[in-house]
């Protein structure tokens, strides 16, 4: 099962980053290349706990969100194609600097190597072990560059 914590599979996630363009459009969803990049900084901000974040699982997770992180972690399947965004995590923003954006995903890719953030609890998923983080990072991560088409 690929994870983020692998250091071959980040190296591989990185090579993909690196290269969107301002020519890659979605191969669905509704967000513009530069959107993708902010959700995912801002995602994984979050995943990481660099920020001061609040994390609280929402009333609908506490129901399903067991049942639905099992199905999501158990295989190598990728995520389906237009899974909804909470809103916390919906870019306003529609231009901005690309490279930079870029370079602060990949610099947050990278701090997975040394994953540490015991407080975090999924808002849909709750309390997640390690190893369903890294499986879920790296999903979410191919999921939006499979978006792009890289």
């Amino acid at each position: 099962m690929k994870t983020i914590f692998d250091s071959g599979v980040r190296e591989k996630l990185i090579q993909r980053i690196k290269l969107l363009s301002h020519n890659h459009k979605p191969l669905w969803g509704k967000m513009n290349i530069y959107q993708m990049l902010i959700h995912n900084t801002y995602w994984n901000g979050w995943m990481l706990g660099n920020d001061e974040h609040t994390y609280k699982q929402e009333f609908l997770g506490k129901i399903f969100g067991k049942i639905a992180l099992k199905r999501m972690v158990k295989d190598e399947k990728p995520f389906d194609k237009n899974i909804p965004t909470s809103d916390q995590f919906k870019a306003k923003e529609l231009h901005g600097d690309l490279e930079a954006e870029k370079e602060k995903w990949i610099s947050l890719i990278n701090e997975y190597e040394n994953y540490n953030n015991p407080n975090f609890v999924h808002d849909f998923f709750g309390k997640m072990t390690k190893e369903q983080i890294g499986i879920l990072v790296y999903k979410h991560t191919d999921h939006h560059l499979r978006q792009f088409n890289v």
